[in-house]
């Protein structure tokens, strides 16, 4: 288990995120990332990046007053591409919904 503290990056951490899960673990490793919240939007969106990235979000929780935690375990490669293919489909699914409205 690796942990990441973030928050120096403000709202602009995602790509960083993705990439420590990505260079700084091990296949079926947990990394533990905190990072400032804002307006809440950060935690959504962190989810959907690491939905987005294929690996799996494991939990999400207040830190305390201005800091929220996400625990991510890294996917296999097959694991990875199957998520990102389901998440694909589910996004464009809620896409044609929405369009149909």
């Amino acid at each position: 288990m690796k942990r990441f503290d973030l928050r120096h990056l403000k709202d602009d951490f995602y790509d960083r995120m993705v990439a420590l899960v990505e260079t700084e673990t091990k296949v079926g490793e947990v990394a533990i990332f905190l990072f400032e919240v804002g307006d809440f939007s950060t935690v959504q969106k962190s989810a959907d990046r690491i939905k987005e990235a294929g690996h799996e979000l494991m939990n999400s929780l207040k830190f305390n007053e201005v800091d929220w935690t996400i625990v991510v375990k890294r996917a296999d490669r097959e694991a990875q591409k199957a998520r990102q293919e389901r998440y694909q489909a589910v996004k464009a699914e809620a896409a044609a919904e929405e369009e149909g409205k």
